[in-house]
């Protein structure tokens, strides 16, 4: 089965060829890289789609609240992604504890960034007294943008490639050896990224999911789980964590709870409706 894999690596498309580069802009004493650049994008274009949605009436937060959410939300992801990745992919780095904080190096886990969101969102919304579980269903609607440019960098860096396959949009990964593999990075751009957001786009301006809480941020895990436990068939697992006893990867195992948590969000949303009040004024509106 390898064999004719790998001989069609020599027809299928080099990554080499694409003129890639994970820097942006190299002034010669500092980089920027495109991982940086995705990471910054997609904060700041969710800051200012949460700002278009919060405008809509009813919303569960004010402005203010939502400038607040862009340092919780970076904190969040910063402090969360990269506790996660150490504690379930690379454990040996707490052997040289100053290496957890080389950010630059690379290692960040979604599922842990969820969680340090999360967190954040609770501080914010027990703080100012707001509906925790709301402002967590219009977060999710703004958290696509950063998925996408996210795997967009993945692929330009070369980095986390599929399995090995015969397909004719292959990609043969330098740092992976002389095999066509799976572009699993722009599969997840378009799953994650594209797709979510679309689901979520239509529910909030289409539907009346938005006054259901939990609605929302239920969607949001229950499709980004199935798109991450799906896209591990053809994605190369971390090594030592390709089958954890349970049969699982790493990634779909984290991937299981938030599938459940979703399904559950989504199937009691209606028992949670209640009478929605904006957060600056007592007029009902749904």
């Amino acid at each position: 089965m390898i064999l004719p894999i790998l001989a069609d690596a020599t027809a299928a498309l080099h990554f080499d060829t694409l003129g890639l580069d994970p820097v942006a802009l190299d002034l010669g004493f500092f980089q920027i890289k495109w991982y940086s650049l995705a990471y910054i994008g997609g904060i700041m274009l969710g800051w200012w789609y949460l700002l278009k949605l919060i405008a809509q009436p009813g919303a569960p937060l004010a402005r203010r609240h939502a400038d607040d959410m862009i340092f919780y939300a970076t904190l969040g992801i910063i402090l969360g992604g990269r506790a996660a990745y150490v504690l379930f992919y690379k454990p040996e780095i707490l052997a040289h504890p100053l290496d957890v904080f080389k950010l630059w190096e690379g290692g960040m886990s979604f599922h842990g960034g969820v969680i340090g969101v999360s967190l954040g969102i609770i501080w914010l919304a027990r703080k100012h007294k707001l509906d925790w579980l709301r402002i967590h269903d219009y977060v999710a609607c703004c958290v696509p943008f950063g998925l996408f440019f996210g795997r967009l960098a993945n692929f330009v860096n070369g980095e986390l490639w599929g399995r090995a396959t015969d397909l004719p949009w292959a990609v043969v990964f330098p740092r992976a050896g002389d095999v066509a593999r799976h572009p699993s990075q722009l599969y997840e751009a378009g799953l994650e990224g594209i797709l979510l957001f679309i689901i979520l786009y239509m529910m909030f301006w289409k539907t009346q999911a938005r006054y259901q809480p939990g609605k929302l941020v239920g969607t949001f895990l229950a499709v980004y789980g199935t798109s991450r436990f799906l896209v591990e068939l053809v994605r190369e697992p971390d090594a030592g964590l390709e089958h954890l006893w349970w049969g699982l990867s790493m990634g779909q195992t984290l991937s299981v709870p938030m599938i459940a948590g979703g399904i559950y969000l989504i199937a009691t949303a209606k028992r949670r409706r209640a009478r929605v009040v904006p957060v600056a004024g007592d007029e009902s509106v749904a």
